[in-house]
């Protein structure tokens, strides 16, 4: 199977591009494995509890992407910068289940194992 890999950098509700990546995902699903790795501000995508009044919840929808089998993960620097602290899994409360906080080098893994990547 091919895969593709999506690099994230903006937070949630700060563009568009967590909205674009989320329906670029959810069609890649039918044909590839999808990664999505969560730098810089991006961190806060999976973040639980939001509740925005005239968005999506954008968590809510990566939380669906991983349920279908997207590998999500955020950047552990990036995370714990901004206050997320992971456990030894990569788990934190904080996010949905199936997102994961890791190592900035899971990136280029991720990279290197993609047919495709696109960074937005």
């Amino acid at each position: 199977m091919k895969t593709l890999t999506i690099i994230l950098t903006d937070g949630p509700y700060i563009s568009e591009d967590a909205q674009i990546a989320y329906k670029i995902a959810r069609a890649a699903l039918k044909k590839y494995q999808v990664n999505i790795f969560l730098y810089l501000d991006a961190v806060h995508i999976p973040r639980k509890g939001q509740k925005p009044a005239f968005f999506a919840d954008e968590g809510g929808l990566f939380a669906d992407l991983a349920s279908e089998g997207a590998v999500i993960r955020a950047c552990s620097r990036c995370a714990a910068a901004r206050g997320y602290a992971a456990d030894e899994d990569g788990s934190t409360p904080d996010y949905h289940d199936g997102m994961k906080i890791t190592s900035l080098y899971d990136l280029p893994e991720m990279m290197a194992g993609s047919d495709r990547v696109i960074s937005l």
